[in-house]
């Protein structure tokens, strides 16, 4: 299995861990949407698409199985987020 395209969009919003969101073609072949990229204490993580249960927890709906393929991902997204050009800062006026 190899990544073969990621695509990143950068999300600036005050007091927001979020960073951006990004999503992975395997193989051109399958697309994984919504991973997100989170600011946490040790750094820039990403954090699988998940919805949320009955019981108001998550769960993941896709995931990698081995720590290999989750640092695959990890490395290839954050290196992807760390090229991506900033978020555009376009403000609408009322006239």
């Amino acid at each position: 299995m190899k990544i073969t395209s990621v695509t990143i969009r950068k999300i600036e919003k005050e007091d927001s861990r979020m960073k951006g969101i990004a999503s992975v073609l395997l193989d051109d072949e399958f697309a994984v949407h919504d991973i997100r990229i989170i600011e946490g204490t040790k750094g820039l993580f990403i954090a699988m698409p998940s919805r949320k249960t009955s019981t108001g927890g998550y769960r993941d709906i896709c995931h990698p199985i081995s720590q290999e393929v989750r640092s695959m991902f990890e490395k290839e997204i954050l290196d992807a987020y760390e090229n991506a050009e900033d978020v555009s800062n376009e403000e609408t006026t009322e006239e």
